[in-house]
């Protein structure tokens, strides 16, 4: 059953989610990074490009060819994804295809709208069953680079 990590208090989720890919690179673990919302994940692309001056996360979307040998991937749908190991949710909704994953990852925003809308997955995810992780972020300003 997949594992489910909600991470709090993010005060830009383009920068955490970026923090997060950069984890998993690092650790060999391979992420699928989805938002139904094309122009999301292209500034998701971006911020990855600028994140860090001294490293790069490879990177590319779930249609390049590129795909099965790249650890990270931004997707807007299921189709064509190269593997299933740990998913990143940056939609609004969860993903109809979660389950496929080993682990998911959720980002809540600070503000109150992304709180109900996380809320609401978060209750989603419990009603049936599955192991969820509420991790607080602490220090976002100081860590990363």
């Amino acid at each position: 059953m997949t594992r489910i990590d909600f991470y709090h208090y993010a005060e830009d989720k383009h920068r955490f989610a970026c923090r997060l890919a950069t984890k998993a690179y690092e650790s060999a673990s391979r992420l699928v990074v989805y938002s139904r919302d094309r122009r999301a994940l292209e500034a998701l692309d971006k911020a990855l490009w600028t994140f860090q001056a001294t490293r790069f996360v490879p990177h590319c979307f779930a249609d390049s060819p590129l795909a099965a040998e790249t650890p990270i991937i931004l997707a807007a749908s299921d189709e064509q994804l190269p593997h299933h190991d740990v998913l990143l949710n940056m939609d609004d909704e969860w993903p109809p295809f979660f389950s496929t994953f080993e682990r998911m990852l959720e980002i809540v925003a600070t503000d109150d709208e992304d709180k109900r809308k996380a809320r609401a997955r978060y209750a989603f995810y419990r009603q049936r069953g599955y192991d969820i992780r509420v991790n607080a972020i602490e220090g976002e300003r100081r860590q990363g680079e």
